[in-house]
This record gives structure tokens, C-alpha cells and sequence, in this order.
């Protein structure tokens, strides 16, 4: 075995060793969380800047003396650590452990060409870092790494005096030093190898986020402080956190955990970072921190929750330890942040959905009824020239009618009431057109409810704008189970609808004067979701909507 041989094999034992304690430094939590991290904080930069310098000037340290010179892992250390975390750990540590080298060597053949070669590779290693991609950079750290210790071998014979000196010492050391810069791709290899577990945790904490929103979905139908509350517990359970709060931008809306006897719902926010927080639209992190309202909380995560880019609150997780906000949880906890901020925005959206439908309903019934009170009016005022008794019972039956609908306080009345209404209608209009318009009813039993006055405008429609215009005829009221489902029709043997009438009214095109039909099918198709069928028969026109009985 040559001497050359034997100076490799050391030189990859020392690289080994490095290799070794950077495998150890992966496996403390801190150091393995800032390899997660895509940048680094000025503290974090320090210190792992400091454990570089360390393994460079030990790599001097620990070198094989050869005629003046020493065959050493000072360029690995230098390379890796600048590929690995950047140019500010790489230039610094060249610089710190070329100056170290020089000093602790002054005036000796291989001193100044060591200074320049150790700052060249951190300079290049920053290089490396920034311009070339992660999947590559191992093969580059080698080919750079090489050519460093070439630019020293021909550094050494430029300077060294006598040049046979130089010469002696590239001999010995050359092919040791630049074969063993194959380390560095051992060692960005084994550090990305923990860097690409940060792809496993993303989506490990992806599937965590989307599980929370799923078993959280159900409380955004319906925001309040009890549905809040349990939004709270659940990211509570499921992150282990110590507390969880949500909060608009000024009060307090839920709170669950640790210390929630010390906070009122509806108080007002009191901590300044979550004021801050709110006011930047920017996430917070604290470890070591002491809250106001529960001194015992030491970690805080602040995440603002946005509604259509405007900041509409926080959600804020606690933990009584310190340095629990790991690179995972808050890469979960920042994904879960957007989700819950979606959800409420979703929810505020059907909530506004659902008032305006409601109000709509509102608006289209008031249409409705001064329509048929109008027309109720008429048959009467027709029938008290030639009937007064008849006349009075009418008055009574209107009466009674108008008292039980304005006395409705819910949306949806029996379907039994609902007939009630039709059959009081139907009463006055037969007393206006007498033996010109037959009624026949064929109901079957079903118990289900639906909105006041959407059976009565469509028998109002048939008769008025079905059998009125042709002369006598028959309008049917049937209300048949099919099982899943109720189906209410009404049919007529009138003059039938016009093709053009049913198309505008899909169209949502009807003129003011027709409006009555349009408005059932505006309603039908808002409380149901689809809206009134209508059929030409021969003759007449049939009409009708199914409702699904589980539907409320």
C-alpha cells in the first residue's frame, strides 16, 4: 500500500467523522428543523455558521503533516456548509478557517495558498447554493471542491521556494486531497436526505389540516360562539395544543383550552401581538414569551384569517412549553389558517345567501296577496247585487282566510293549511263564476309542509287565465305520494298556455302583468332547487312541483 493510498484512507476517515457528527446534529430537533426551513433566522444563521467554522478548523487540526504541509478535510467542511446553508455560512467559515490556517502557519510553503483556496471555496459554495438545483449540487460540491485543491497544488508549486520543494509536497499530497473532496457529496447528500423529509411532513400536516376541516365543516354552516367553540376544541385535540382562540379584529369570539376561565367571550383583545398581527395581516411566531391574560402560555402562534384579502380576524394556538412551534406544526397550522379563513367566507357568503333568499320569499309573497285580495274582492263585490247572504259568508270565508295568513309566523305552514287556503279561494271564485268553473280534489295522505300560498296562485292561474277565457271547465287539485317524493299539480281544461309564455318564464322574461305564475316558480326553484313543470295538455295546461320529503 503507497503512501498516497494511505493518506486517502485517512482522509476519508476524518470526512467520516464529520459525516458522523453532522448525522448526529440531524437528529437534534432543532438543528433538523432549520434544515427544513427555506430561510433562516439571524440566530440560526449564527450558530450553524459556528458549527461549520468548528468542523473546518478541526479538519486542519486533525491533518497529516507532510513535509511542511497537511493533508486535511478543510475544504469538505467549507464546501458543505455553504452548499448546504448558503453563501453566509460558506464565505464566513472559508474566510475564519483560511485566516486560522495561515495564522497558526505563517511563512510556510502551503500557508497563503490554503487562505486563498479555503475563502475561493466558500465563495463558491455560495454559489452553488444559489444557483444550482438542490438535486445537483452534491456532483457541482465535488467538481468544485476538486478544483479547489487543484487551484492549491498549483498555488503551492507558484510559490514555493525552491520550486522542488513545491513540487515534492503536490506529489505526496495532490491525489489524496483531491480525491478525497468526494466526501462532499456524501455529505450534502446525507443532510438533503433529512431536508427532502420535509415533503413527508407537508404532507403529512396537509392530510392533519384537511382532517380538521372535515370534522370542522359541519360548525360553518352556522358561525356563532357555540359553533366557534367547537372549532376551537377540535384543532385543540388534534394539534395537542394547550389552547386554541378565534378572534374578529377587535374581541375575543372563542377561546378553548388552558386559562379559558380568565377570558370572556366578547371581551376585548387585550395582547398587543394580536393586535399587531391583525394590523400587518402577518403571521406570528413566539417561543419564550409570557401572555398577558396566562402568564404559564410560553409558545404562541398567531395566524390572521383573511376574507377576500382583507384581515376579518386571527386564530391563535398556545402552548404552556416553549419551542413547541416546530417547522411542521406551523406548516400545518398556516395551511389550516387558509382553509378555516375560506370556510368562513363560504359561510358568511350562504349566510347572506340564505337572508336574501328568505327576504326575497318575502318580497315575492307580498306580491301575491294583494294580487288575490284584489281578485277576492271582485267576487265578492259581484256576488252582493244578486246574493247578499251569500255575499256575507264569502266576507266571512275572506276574513277568515286573511286572518289565518297574516297570523302565520313560520315560512312553512302543514300541507293540510296549505289546502285550507285553496279551498277558501276556491270557495269565493266559484261564487263569482258559479256553474263555469268546476273544482275537483284528489288528496292523498302525506305529511309534509311548504311555504304559505304556493298552491293557491296556480289554481288562481288556472282559472283566470285557463278556463275564464274558454268557458266552463274543470280545474283538479291533486296531491300524490310517489314514494320519495310529493308531487302537487294542478291542471285545467282551459285554453292551455302558450309556448311563448312557458319559455320566457324559464327564461325569468315575464311582464309585470303576469307576474303571479313566475313568482310560484321563483319560489318553487329557491326553496327546492328546481322550479315549477309545465305541461300543454289537450286540452289545458298542467302544472305541477315535487317536493322530497326528507327536504325541510
Amino acid at each position: 500500500m503507497n503512501s498516497s493510498l494511505e493518506m486517502l484512507i485517512q482522509v476519508f476517515e476524518r470526512a467520516a467523522l464529520l459525516l458522523i457528527c453532522l448525522f448526529f446534529l440531524t437528529r437534534v430537533p432543532q438543528f433538523k428543523e432549520s434544515l427544513h426551513k427555506e430561510q433562516h433566522s439571524l440566530s440560526e444563521k449564527i450558530i450553524i455558521t459556528l458549527i461549520f467554522c468548528l468542523f473546518a478548523i478541526f479538519g486542519t487540526y486533525s491533518g497529516i503533516k507532510v513535509e511542511g504541509s497537511l493533508v486535511n478535510v478543510r475544504i469538505i467542511a467549507i464546501m458543505s456548509g455553504g452548499i448546504l446553508f448558503g453563501p453566509w455560512v460558506g464565505i464566513i467559515t472559508g474566510i475564519v478557517s483560511g485566516v486560522h490556517r495561515f495564522l497558526i502557519d505563517i511563512g510556510g510553503v502551503t500557508s497563503v495558498p490554503c487562505l486563498i483556496t479555503s475563502i475561493i471555496a466558500g465563495i463558491a459554495s455560495g454559489f452553488i447554493n444559489l444557483k444550482i438545483k438542490k438535486t445537483q449540487r452534491w456532483i457541482y460540491g465535488i467538481i468544485a471542491g476538486m478544483g479547489c485543491e487543484v487551484l492549491t497544488m498549483l498555488l503551492i508549486l507558484a510559490m514555493a521556494e525552491p520550486f522542488k520543494l513545491g513540487l515534492d509536497i503536490v506529489s505526496k499530497i495532490g491525489f489524496p486531497m483531491i480525491a478525497g473532496e468526494v466526501s462532499i457529496g456524501l455529505i450534502v447528500l446525507l443532510v438533503m436526505s433529512v431536508e427532502d423529509e420535509k415533503e413527508m411532513i407537508a404532507a403529512k400536516q396537509a392530510k392533519l389540516a384537511l382532517d380538521i376541516a372535515n370534522k370542522t365543516l359541519p360548525y360553518f354552516r352556522s358561525i356563532n360562539t357555540e359553533s366557534l367553540n367547537k372549532i376551537c376544541a377540535i384543532i385543540k385535540d388534534q394539534i395537542h395544543a394547550d389552547a386554541v382562540a378565534i378572534t374578529d379584529t377587535e374581541t375575543v369570539l372563542a377561546y378553548v383550552g388552558f386559562g379559558e376561565e380568565r377570558y370572556k367571550i366578547g371581551q376585548e383583545i387585550i395582547s398587543d401581538l394580536t393586535k399587531a398581527a391583525i394590523r400587518s395581516g402577518e403571521i406570528t411566531i413566539r417561543n419564550h414569551v409570557a401572555d398577558q391574560q396566562t402568564p404559564e402560555i410560553q409558545s404562541l402562534l398567531i395566524m390572521p384569517l383573511e376574507e377576500r384579502g382583507e384581515v376579518t380576524g386571527s386564530l391563535k394556538i398556545y402552548y404552556r412549553k416553549a419551542s413547541k412551534m416546530t417547522y411542521s406544526l406551523q406548516t400545518m397550522a398556516i395551511g389550516l389558517s387558509q382553509i378555516i379563513s375560506n370556510l368562513m367566507e363560504i359561510s358568511r357568503v350562504e349566510q347572506i345567501k340564505e337572508a336574501a333568499n328568505k327576504a326575497e320569499l318575502k318580497a315575492l309573497q307580498t306580491k301575491i296577496n294583494p294580487h288575490f285580495l284584489f281578485n277576492a274582492l271582485n267576487a265578492i263585490a259581484s256576488t252582493t247585487r244578486h246574493n247578499p247572504e251569500k255575499a256575507r259568508e264569502l266576507i266571512v270565508t275572506l276574513s277568515s282566510y286573511m286572518r289565518y295568513n297574516l297570523e302565520l309566523s313560520d315560512e312553512f305552514i302543514d300541507i293540510h293549511d296549505a289546502l285550507k287556503q285553496v279551498h277558501d279561494y276556491v270557495e269565493i271564485e266559484q261564487a263569482r263564476f258559479g256553474s263555469k268553473l268546476q273544482v275537483e280534489y284528489n288528496i292523498e295522505k302525506v305529511n309534509i309542509k311548504l311555504p304559505s300560498l304556493l298552491i293557491q296562485p296556480l289554481v288562481e292561474n288556472a282559472i283566470i287565465h285557463g278556463i275564464l277565457p274558454k268557458g266552463p271547465g274543470t280545474v283538479k287539485i291533486a296531491v300524490n305520494d310517489l314514494g320519495d317524493k310529493v308531487r302537487i299539480s294542478v291542471k285545467d281544461t282551459g285554453t292551455g298556455i302558450a309556448d311563448e309564455v312557458i319559455e320566457n318564464l324559464y327564461r325569468d322574461d315575464v311582464p309585470a302583468n303576469k307576474i303571479g305564475l313566475y313568482n310560484v316558480h321563483q319560489r318553487v326553484k329557491l326553496i327546492y332547487g328546481k322550479g315549477l313543470i309545465i305541461k300543454r295538455l289537450s286540452p289545458g295546461t298542467e302544472v305541477y312541483f315535487d317536493i322530497v320529503k326528507e327536504k325541510k
